[in-house]
């Protein structure tokens, strides 16, 4: 019997047949290559380093100088710090040194403090963070060997020797920074030698990544720079130094500035800290030029210059107060503010969140973390140490 409903099979195998090859001739949908451009530019390093190997395009865009540029300029200005990482130091049990995610700490995500390896690791007497920038910290080890390390993609660059020889009566001060216009990252190098009661030299060295040569610059102008590292804003390193070696008094505090470029000296106007006791420590903020007025026991105030080199445009930010019990301890300088006020701030052996538009504390609940002697904030990038 013949039913109407019935198909013929090598009719219904042909038709199999035209589907597939209708199909197999369609061009694959694809994106134009700007917009993949544009995706991968959000994505954070470990992902595209894994992306480098889909295929040679993406390999050819993800490794481009441009790409590397535009990854990291959208990586420094994200207000949601979503590639930043905090970096902590401690020498607990030994030297070492860990991080975690800043984003998860603003947003009250118990995460946890990661060690990495870095170079030279386990060293005898200490370590210390110089400065990040642009993906790349600067590590001094045992004070005089200098590396540049990317954290995230674990690659290192050590720096030739710059050829100060401590000795007693003498320290070094370090400073990191970047020349933009030479895609040229410095480090400077400031000895500093105290001779008879009240006197003292310095001999200043900076470094060039791309030359990798080191050179004497002009001597420090001002005073005698600090115990600390320069602080990079604006193109130019900034110490905080004593017009008095003698003296301990804020009034002898002055802040003087390197252009990385020009290699000029300069000396940035401070603004009106206000009556009291109190003592300075100079940072960055947002990119910006900071100082923290820590009035003892009370308060600290939170200063930042919105417009670099124009004395008017220090603002005094935030007043942190200082709850409880009197500390041996102070703030310091802030590591991070978010969108909504919540500052990141170093407390002792504490990391703290306070929140100055609803004045409130919450500790930062960190994972494998038992303290720290230093703490910054750098971004993820694909920047090589390797010029």
């Amino acid at each position: 019997m013949y039913h109407k409903n019935m198909t013929n099979p090598e009719s219904t195998n042909q038709e199999k047949h035209h589907k597939t090859n209708t199909k197999a001739s369609r061009p694959n949908p694809s994106l134009p290559e700007e917009l993949i451009l544009e995706i991968l530019q959000w994505l954070p390093v470990i992902t595209l380093l894994q992306f480098r190997s889909v295929s040679r395009l993406w390999l050819s865009l993800i490794s481009s100088l441009d790409f590397i540029k535009t990854h990291v300029s959208k990586s420094v200005k994200d207000p949601n710090f979503t590639h930043s990482k905090l970096i902590l130091s401690s020498t607990n049990p030994h030297f070492n040194i860990k991080n975690c995610c800043v984003n998860e700490l603003l947003n009250g995500v118990v995460c946890e403090a990661v060690e990495v390896d870095y170079p030279m690791k386990n060293p005898h007497n200490s370590v210390w963070i110089v400065g990040c920038c642009n993906g790349l910290v600067c590590l001094a080890i045992e004070e005089d060997s200098l590396f540049l390390w990317n954290p995230a993609m674990r690659k290192s660059r050590r720096l030739r020797s710059c050829e100060m020889n401590l000795r007693y009566g003498c320290y070094i001060v370090y400073g990191f920074g970047y020349d933009e216009s030479e895609d040229d990252f410095k480090v400077v190098g400031i000895f500093c030698v105290f001779r008879n009661v009240g006197t003292y030299e310095t001999e200043v060295k900076i470094y060039s990544s791309k030359s990798d040569v080191w050179r004497r610059i002009e001597e420090f102008p001002f005073g005698i720079p600090l115990d600390d590292s320069g602080k990079f804003a604006n193109g130019a390193l900034h110490w905080a130094a004593s017009r008095d070696i003698r003296s301990d008094s804020p009034d002898s505090w002055i802040i003087v500035s390197l252009d990385v470029k020009r290699e000029r000296y300069g000396e940035v106007a401070q603004p009106k800290y206000g009556d009291g006791t109190y003592n300075l420590t100079l940072g960055i903020l947002d990119r910006c030029l900071c100082v923290l007025c820590n009035y003892e026991s009370t308060r600290a105030d939170v200063w930042v210059m919105k417009e670099y080199g124009v004395k008017e445009s220090w603002t005094k930010l935030v007043s942190i107060p200082y709850v409880g019990e009197p500390s041996v301890f102070q703030y310091s300088v802030p590591l991070c503010i978010s969108a909504n006020g919540d500052i990141l701030v170093e407390l002792g052996s504490r990391i703290l969140l306070y929140n100055f538009k609803d004045n409130v504390f919450k500790d930062v609940e960190i994972a494998n973390f038992e303290g720290c002697l230093e703490a910054d904030t750098y971004v993820e990038s694909l920047v090589s140490p390797h010029v």
